[in-house]
């Protein structure tokens, strides 16, 4: 079994300005699908206090409409499912229902995406871990369509945040706006560790330093996050050893 992925404080920042910080939660190796090409979606339950979502509704209506337990992370009262599109938004349908009690919020499209074809190494890897973070943007809507100007034409105006994206070997990132709220998903191969990976997209490369430190004027942390902290982990939930593994759709 690999080792966890840990990322450190020295780890250099990510798509948005993310910096590293300790104290975050440990990312737990899982079994994972691989959806080069494919639509993807994410459905996020938000408890309405401090107390975590149950998970065992959620986990059955997985099993039901075809989304892997892999894709059901949890962060505090944030409790989400990340799957192909259509199985997502089938899935969907059914929660308000079953969370009467919590908000449901649907991440229909990425308005942001990355992968291997900005690549002169277009190769993609047959098996992924996905990575999944969330933050808000800042309450100023003027502020917030600058930032979606910015990725709209990064890679007309930053290519080099892409190139170094290929050199990390990241083979798919997703970003998902829901208002403020923001869902980032980054796949890199299976068994690989984002904290070796990641200070390549910056190596011999300032632009991204650049780029990340122009992003992190943007964004908060959620309610629940600690000073000065933006981006958090979603812990994947899969991790844990009595969890029944789902088999992907075909």
């Amino acid at each position: 079994m690999e080792q966890p992925l840990r990322p450190s404080a020295k780890t250099s920042a990510l798509l948005c300005g993310k910096k590293w910080l300790c104290g975050l939660l440990v990312l737990l190796p899982l079994l994972t699908f691989a959806q080069a090409g494919e639509k993807m979606s994410v459905v996020e339950i938000v408890g309405p206090g401090k107390a975590a979502v149950s998970v065992e509704n959620l986990t059955a209506l997985c099993r039901k409409y075809s989304v892997p337990n892999s894709g059901i992370y949890r962060w505090q009262n944030h409790l989400i499912a990340y799957g192909k599109t259509a199985s997502i938004q089938a899935l969907q349908k059914n929660l308000a229902a079953i969370y009467a009690s919590n908000e449901v919020k649907l991440y229909a499209a990425p308005f942001y995406k990355f992968d291997r074809h900005y690549c002169t190494d277009k190769t993609t890897a047959k098996q992924w871990d996905n990575i999944i973070l969330t933050c808000k943007l800042v309450a100023d809507k003027t502020r917030q369509q600058e930032y979606l100007n910015y990725h709209a034409t990064q890679f007309q105006k930053w290519p080099e945040v892409a190139q170094g994206f290929c050199n990390a070997s990241f083979q798919q990132l997703l970003v998902f706006r829901q208002g403020r709220q923001l869902m980032l998903v980054i796949s890199i191969p299976k068994g690989a560790k984002l904290d070796e990976l990641n200070p390549k997209t910056s190596l011999n490369n300032p632009r991204v330093d650049d780029w990340n430190a122009l992003m992190k004027q943007y964004q908060e942390g959620l309610p629940g996050t600690k000073p000065g902290e933006t981006w958090v982990f979603l812990k994947p939930l899969a991790a844990k050893p009595k969890t029944a593994i789902l088999k992907p759709a075909n």
